[in-house]
């Protein structure tokens, strides 16, 4: 990362300037839940430490716990993020789904065009659990800013509510209140019940049947009532509204399986935000990822996402 030349002031040795950026990773998992995408995620983790860099170096001994003070800036800068993003997503074509993130294995080295921006090591970057799982990060896009960034601060980064309030710039009271209201969004939604290997084995039938185009085995392992949303971005075909229902998810892949161009095309098996996922490869580069919800022994929801710009960190 390139940071202003306030750099300057520490040498790469210097503990304090290890201190400050030891706490990227906790930024960046922070920056990832309240936004839903790695980009954005890095542009605001990168601008707070633009502007802790820009303080002169009085400014930044003054300051007791700079761990805090990062944490304090990239939450605000994230509200301010959310608040223009969802003026964003309404002119965006077709569905907004959040980045998926690739396993270990799998991460990409480098951003395009950053100078490599991207570690090797996702483990440095985002930790995969259930906060990141794609069906919670999409019941995060149904909240307010103010209530997805009070209720990841303090219910999944264990916050105070009190630290909180400075960040979101309200009352303890009132934070705790769009943290509760934020818990009955969660708790209205139907949350995935099945054990990750049930689900993976669900996955592994469906790429099974979709690769054999088997409608009727497709539609044995869709719950009758599964939806399936898109996301090209207006940059790659994809369908422009959800596909709701388990025979018309089917047929409707099925013909799309028969459009593609065989020859080239891999379907591979695939952890997708810490959940087991598929990805499509053509030609050795990513051109789509999906995330799966299952319940029962049946996939209630698939998330397709094909927009480039989303499937960087997944590399070749």
């Amino acid at each position: 990362m390139t940071t202003p030349s306030r750099r300057e002031h520490a040498s790469p040795t210097d503990p304090a300037l290890s201190a400050i950026m030891s706490e990227r990773r906790q930024l960046i998992n922070l920056a990832y839940r309240l936004l839903g995408s790695l980009a954005e995620a890095e542009d605001a983790v990168q601008e707070t430490y633009t502007r802790w860099y820009a303080m002169s170096r009085e400014r930044q001994e003054a300051i007791e716990s700079p761990g805090a003070w990062l944490t304090k800036v990239a939450g605000r800068i994230c509200l301010d993020v959310l608040g223009s993003a969802r003026a964003r997503r309404e002119s965006y074509v077709g569905e907004w789904i959040p980045e998926p993130l690739p396993d270990r294995a799998e991460w990409a080295a480098g951003r395009p065009g950053d100078g490599g921006g991207y570690p090797a090591d996702p483990a440095d970057r985002v930790t995969l659990d259930e906060s990141v799982d794609m069906a919670f990060l999409v019941v995060l896009e149904s909240m307010t800013p103010a209530e997805r960034v009070a209720f990841i601060l303090h219910d999944v980064f264990r916050y105070p509510f009190a630290e909180v309030a400075a960040i979101v710039g309200r009352t303890p009271a009132a934070c705790r209140q769009l943290a509760s209201s934020a818990r009955r969004r969660i708790g209205a939604a139907p949350a995935p019940v099945s054990p990750a290997t049930e689900r993976a084995g669900v996955i592994r039938d469906f790429k099974q049947a979709w690769e054999a185009k088997d409608i009727a085995a497709l539609v044995a392992l869709l719950d009758p009532a599964a939806t399936m949303t898109a996301d090209g971005g207006g940059r790659v075909g994809a369908v422009l509204r959800p596909v709701v229902g388990g025979e018309r998810i089917a047929r409707y892949i099925v013909e799309m399986a028969g459009r593609a161009p065989a020859p080239g095309l891999d379907l591979l098996e695939r952890s997708v935000n810490g959940s087991p996922g598929l990805v499509a490869r053509y030609g050795g580069a990513t051109v789509t990822v999906a995330a799966f919800a299952v319940a029962d022994g049946r996939i209630t929801h698939i998330w397709v996402v094909r927009n480039p710009e989303k499937l960087r960190p997944w590399g070749a």
